[in-house]
């Protein structure tokens, strides 16, 4: 099997048909689009919630249409999971306590830090998914990346972010050291989903043939995705 010897010429390894005929691709898989969309089900309520603390209408207006694309990128994980066999809430459930975890230890107190939360936490998670997107079926992988698209909040909160330093320059402390803290527990709590998850950590560390964790290869995503987040931050005027 494709999976088994690694991608083709092309960069593919098969369709997800003849792929999830490995039992432990179709688990990596399953963890991982229930991971997928748990988040999104996730983003949806904390941009909801932010909204309330928008200072303007404009602003609020932003970040509900932001919610609804993070919904509609839920529900083409919920269809795909049911369309393959998969039961929705049972592929999320392992990762409803390490997200909400994140979340108690990270409640922004103010409208800036929501929109540092959300930005860096949503990097955090494309780079995470891109870099697993590598190695999936080609069905799976089209629909990681879809869901993935930015919804606007990248750039919205660059915007604000720096206007709001630009106009008193005090605030960029504070923010970059919240940054700081974010970037933290967001990798922390990955690296704890991940080493809990053989078939996910298996995926991950190249492939169905690879068994067992690998904490060297899993270190070197995992400072691929540190160093992304350093320019981010530069993007907002940050310091990492």
């Amino acid at each position: 099997m494709e999976t088994q010897g690694g991608a083709g010429q092309d960069g593919s390894i098969g369709d997800w048909a003849t792929c999830a005929a490995d039992p432990g691709y179709r688990a990596a898989v399953l963890d991982l689009l229930g991971a997928l969309a748990y988040g999104e089900l996730s983003a949806f309520e904390r941009l909801a919630d932010d909204a309330k603390l928008a200072p303007g209408l404009a602003d609020k207006a932003a970040l509900a249409r932001m919610a609804s694309a993070e919904f509609q990128h839920y529900q083409l994980l919920h269809d795909r999971l049911t369309e393959i066999g998969a039961d929705p809430t049972e592929a999320m459930t392992p990762f409803v306590e390490p997200l909400e975890s994140f979340h108690r230890v990270t409640r922004p107190s103010d409208w800036l830090e929501g929109l540092v939360k959300a930005y860096v936490g949503d990097s955090i998670a494309t780079d995470f998914y891109r870099e697993v997107a590598v190695r999936l079926d080609d069905d799976t992988r089209e629909l990681v990346l879809r869901v993935m698209d930015d919804t606007g909040h990248a750039q919205f909160a660059v915007d604000k972010v720096r206007q709001a330093i630009e106009q008193d320059p005090r605030v960029g402390g504070r923010l970059a050291l919240w940054g700081r803290r974010l970037m933290g527990e967001a990798l922390s709590q990955a690296q704890h989903v991940v080493a809990e998850r053989d078939a996910l950590s298996n995926l991950l560390v190249g492939g169905a043939e690879v068994r067992g964790f690998d904490l060297v290869e899993v270190g070197k995503m995992f400072n691929r995705i540190t160093e992304a987040h350093t320019k981010r931050m530069s993007a907002l005027g940050l310091s990492s």
